[in-house]
């Protein structure tokens, strides 16, 4: 389902997919005609680091402000943002 919607919203057609070797991820691909590669190093590792450090700070974010208000939440993101692109100059 994740696949399908990737690529009703996405234009996937000329991407190949880096996957490892799990079977059902690899059998979704092809049934869909989307191309991927088998690769266990290199790049596909890079790019799986990048996402269990957004999750890890995603799940960090959640557990800081699982209690407070949308708008909160919300109010802080931005105050962040304009701290973090100050810094960055």
């Amino acid at each position: 389902m994740f696949l399908r919607k990737l690529r009703e919203k996405q234009q996937v057609e000329q991407a190949t997919f880096l996957v490892d070797g799990a079977h059902d991820l690899n059998a979704a691909l092809e049934r869909l005609g989307l191309r991927f590669q088998i690769t266990r190093h290199g790049n596909r590792n890079s790019v799986e680091r990048v996402f269990r450090e957004v999750k890890r700070r995603t799940s960090s974010f959640l557990n800081t402000f699982s209690n407070v208000e949308p708008p909160t939440a919300e109010s802080w993101l931005q105050a962040f943002a304009v701290w973090w692109n100050q810094c960055k100059i």
